[in-house]
């Protein structure tokens, strides 16, 4: 257990900033995943586009880096490409 006051508070701020991002990136491997999972061309650039609309927002709030959200939107195109 942390000693100093400000270390307490630290603890705090790490697990109200834990609780707030993990829905956001449970919801961003969903939409990476929906649109790796389709086989159909239209339904897959919805669901890409839905995605890589996400991974870009993640980016620059800095939750994700920005290289991982550019690696994954690669593979979304490059899956939607080969559809």
């Amino acid at each position: 257990m942390p000693q100093h006051k400000s270390a307490v508070k630290r603890v705090r701020q790490n697990e109200k900033r834990r609780q707030r991002n993990q829905p956001k990136r449970s919801k961003l491997k969903t939409l990476v995943k929906k649109a790796l999972d389709t086989t159909e061309k239209e339904e897959a650039k919805e669901a890409v586009k839905e995605a890589t609309s996400y991974l870009d927002k993640m980016a620059a709030k800095g939750l994700i880096h920005e290289n991982f959200a550019a690696r994954k939107k690669s593979k979304l195109a490059q899956h939607v490409n080969n559809l």
